[in-house]
């Protein structure tokens, strides 16, 4: 099957990269290949390294660009960046993009198991490798689904749709989408119901508790800041406030200079901004973009500058 993807912010986040014709970059989240046909287009003897966990990812991408000999396509997940390039013997980029989250072909593959729009086995794995979603709520404890649909859906009925699953799952296994999708509209009250679907929050909570997205975002923009030469660029795309604020509060500590308290006469702790930001605020999609791909409403675009190697 083909891996359809609309890329997000393209031009925005290719154009942040400040491309070089001769340079390295890596598109740790390659998809389609959309972000990474863009920035082969700007390279002559340069290099572009398209990174996806998701297999279906891996084969569009290598036959897309099968004849070009500017690209190298790995499979792995973007957070094993360094170790990936490390061994093809690639220890520096002169940029990084990553556009995180579900893509639309993930979305829109009913078996995948993504979307509470389709009947399908409750799956969610972009790796299409591990525990799967229906493997979470048929095993683990009604605190800790609490816990997940709460911290990663932001969802205010978790408690009450926690407990639902575990008292549906003593009668048989929970194993679709739309099993998992009424449960969550038997707990939660009319109103909730009448102002839109009410599975939306509990199944990003579930996907992003699948897939570690927090942890592997955390862990993958730090190692792709690392990798940056001086002078290089790292633009990320979010989709929610949780990844947005681990992108802004850790490239904010890029920013920072002297860590010493205000009453110091003179600096004594020697550090120095890592990084200046290239976008203010972050870069959102404007009208045009937005009518034509809807998805693109919640798309946040932030992109920094490596200036010091140390700080």
């Amino acid at each position: 099957m083909e891996f359809s993807h609309t890329p997000v912010l393209l031009n925005e986040a290719v154009d942040g990269l400040d491309i070089r014709p001769s340079g390295i970059y890596v598109d740790g989240t390659a998809g389609g290949g959309g972000h990474s046909a863009e920035i082969l287009k700007r390279l002559d003897t340069g290099k572009l390294i398209s990174i996806d966990q998701d297999p279906d990812a891996i084969a569009t991408v290598k036959q897309r660009f099968a004849h070009n000999e500017n690209s190298i396509i790995i499979k792995g997940n973007f957070s094993e960046m360094k170790s990936l390039l490390a061994h093809r013997g690639i220890r520096q980029v002169d940029g990084v993009l990553l556009d995180i989250g579900v893509s639309s072909h993930q979305l829109d593959t009913a078996e995948r198991g993504f979307s509470f729009h389709e009947n399908a086995p409750l799956d969610m794995r972009m790796s299409q490798s591990g525990a799967s979603a229906a493997d979470l709520v048929n095993t683990l404890s009604q605190k800790e689904l609490s816990r997940i649909i709460y911290t990663y859906g932001e969802e205010k009925f978790a408690d009450s749709i926690s407990r639902n699953i575990v008292k549906y799952r003593e009668e048989k296994p929970i194993e679709t989408t739309f099993e998992l999708a009424e449960i969550i509209r038997n707990s939660v009250p009319e109103r909730v119901r009448r102002a839109g679907h009410p599975a939306r929050k509990t199944f990003q909570a579930l996907r992003i508790e699948v897939n570690h997205e927090l942890d592997v975002l955390e862990k993958g923009i730090k190692d792709a800041f690392d990798l940056l030469s001086v002078g290089g660029r790292l633009a990320v795309i979010t989709f929610h406030s949780l990844e947005d604020r681990i992108v802004k509060q850790t490239m904010s500590e890029w920013y920072r200079g002297c860590t010493c308290p205000p009453d110091f006469p003179v600096c004594v702790c020697g550090n120095k901004p890592k990084a200046e930001t290239v976008t203010r605020k972050p870069i959102v999609a404007n009208s045009q973009e937005l009518e034509e791909n809807p998805r693109a409403r919640s798309a946040k675009l932030r992109i920094c500058k490596k200036i010091n190697e140390k700080s």
